[in-house]
């Protein structure tokens, strides 16, 4: 029996070892091991709690504004704060255009490159190439003229022998399957969402001053002014600006990004069996509306159970350290978030790495479960909630899919599932957040310019001790921060992030987390180019430094597969 290690995993933010035993080619056990500690909980005790958001932002570089919004809800949550209208819709934009703007950056940049080989691309006949993207959608590019420009940049990028991103991949690895049309196709695509990506998430710039770090979320609401007659405030310039730029997403999402997975989906039907994991799923719903009634429902699914969504109770979450380097409350006793701990007890082994005691603490990620359960969270989740749950829109585009792909439902309880739902996800918040900003040009329409609510804003209002709960469906899953607060300051502050509770280790009963779960019957090709493994892990979108709680300075290792 082979036991493999991939150290790093790459194309993710932060940084992931996973480690397996392979026999007869297939993955028979795996461990998923974050390398890297996070701490910034412990910072934020002895703050005003009106600052977390700012600084909960930085516990990572890429998923900043879902922080924000989930360090707000937590702390108006322990104040009993209802924001205005406008506030709730303009942070439904904000958080919606992140989902898409990150699900396309996913697929392409984090993602593709699993499926996609870029040098069987440079053979393509760009005549072929257009006239087989010109089947899929009506996009401008689909021209031959236009795949061979891309061709011939790709093609001269080669030979310059500086790879950039395209380097240290498996390039002709057999488990590649697309034709070198779909390949050149794909590759194009590639290069357009860069400029797309970065012109759709201007939005940021106007709602919330920056992006990354946006400037403008306000316990109480958004400090961004409304006011038609200002050129400093949200005016009818900006509102039309922002209308179009939700439409060039829309378009890409629709014309681009949903032909492309379909195209490549079709490719890799085998994959709807492979990476299915655990099989409980939990979303905590989001988008509300002004009364709090969520757009996406939450729930959770159990067993691939798609007849009945269970009621989630954050009250229910727990976390276990029996195999993270961190103290804990003892073998098999997990601490509610509200009275979570971030003390770190580091233990593994120093460079060079040997393998990982898997039989002890082995992660600086804790193990979440929900009622002693693990759970799978993320698009998939979200996806499949609402669609269990009869949310319309969802079903709707759930249906087409699957019709297109020629598979029923429990298809997307696998690898090529998760890829899809994201996907599914990035479409119909793409469909629905001009909805909103419809919504916002008719209050402001009406004279309605309210933004924040001040009411509870002096902390002489406050209570001697609070505590809050702030939840957020992250373009990765469901994402919650938990803060009790003691004199008008903080006393403990917790984040428990979608990559905690999928990149989890095992807890005192030997429960996986969900990679280690979805990895397990994975069928590797090639040892020495485990492509497999990425594709089930990327599928996951890992943000490993949203989801511990410092690399070692010794370790300037680059990437390593072993094979002992």
């Amino acid at each position: 029996m082979a036991r493999i290690v991939v150290d790093p995993i790459t194309r993710i933010e932060g940084h992931l070892r996973i480690e397996a035993e392979i026999e007869g080619g297939f993955i028979k056990d795996a461990w998923s091991s974050a390398t890297m500690f996070r701490g910034i909980e412990k910072i934020l005790r002895g703050r005003d709690p009106r600052d977390a958001w700012f600084w909960t932002q930085r516990f990572c570089g890429v998923c900043t504004t879902v922080h924000s919004i989930a360090s707000v809800r937590a702390v108006e949550d322990a104040l009993k704060i209802k924001i205005p209208p406008n506030a709730q819709l303009i942070r439904n934009i904000i958080m919606g255009i992140q989902n898409v703007q990150d699900h396309v950056i996913h697929f392409y940049h984090l993602h593709a490159l699993d499926w996609v080989d870029i040098t069987s691309g440079l053979k393509a006949d760009p005549t072929k190439t257009a006239a087989l993207a010109a089947s899929l959608s009506d996009w401008p590019n689909n021209s031959a003229t236009y795949f061979k420009a891309v061709q011939d940049k790709v093609k001269a990028f080669v030979a310059s022998g500086r790879l950039g991103p395209f380097a240290n991949a498996y390039w002709g690895h057999p488990a590649y399957k697309l034709p070198p049309e779909a390949n050149l196709m794909a590759t194009a695509h590639y290069l357009e969402a860069l400029e797309w990506q970065k012109d759709v998430i201007k939005i940021h710039a106007i709602l919330g001053s920056k992006n990354p770090h946006p400037q403008s979320f306000l316990v109480g609401g958004m400090s961004i002014p409304i006011d038609p007659d200002s050129q400093n405030a949200l005016n009818a310039d900006k509102l039309m600006e922002i209308k179009r730029l939700l439409k060039k997403a829309q378009d890409f999402v629709e014309k681009v990004y949903i032909p492309d997975l379909l195209a490549v989906a079709s490719f890799y039907k085998e994959w709807a069996a492979i990476g299915g994991g655990l099989g409980n799923y939990m979303s905590y719903g989001e988008f509300p509306d002004a009364n709090g009634n969520l757009w996406f429902p939450s729930g959770a699914l159990l067993d691939k159970d798609l007849s009945k969504v269970i009621t989630v109770d954050q009250g229910k979450i727990a976390e276990y350290v029996d195999h993270s380097w961190f103290e804990g409350a003892g073998t098999g006793k997990g601490l509610h978030p509200f009275d979570g701990e971030t003390e770190v007890r580091y233990t593994g082994p120093k460079p060079p790495y040997a393998n990982l005691d898997t039989n002890a603490k082995y992660s600086f990620v804790k193990s979440p479960r929900y009622e002693e359960k693990a759970m799978e969270v993320g698009p998939l989740a979200r996806i499949l909630v609402a669609y269990a749950s009869g949310h319309k829109e969802t079903k709707a585009v759930v249906d087409l899919v699957l019709g297109k792909l020629g598979v029923g439902a429990p298809a997307l309880f696998s690898t090529l599932g998760r890829t899809a739902a994201r996907g599914i996800d990035a479409l119909l918040i793409a469909q629905q957040t001009p909805k909103w900003l419809d919504e916002l040009i008719g209050n402001i329409s009406k004279g309605d310019y309210r933004i924040h609510n001040n009411e509870r804003w002096d902390p002489s209002t406050w209570p001697t001790e609070a505590k809050g709960y702030g939840f957020h469906e992250a373009p990765r899953g469901a994402l919650g921060h938990w803060i009790k607060i003691k004199d008008q300051k903080i006393q403990n502050y917790q984040a428990v992030v979608p990559s905690t509770w999928n990149a989890s280790p095992r807890d005192a009963k030997g429960q996986r987390g969900a990679y280690e779960a979805a990895l397990v019957g994975t069928p590797v090709a090639d040892a020495n180019k485990p492509l497999e493994i990425l594709r089930t892990i990327h599928s996951f979108d890992p943000c490993l430094a949203c989801a511990v709680h410092v690399m070692d300075v010794d370790g300037n290792e680059v990437v390593r597969v072993k094979v002992s």
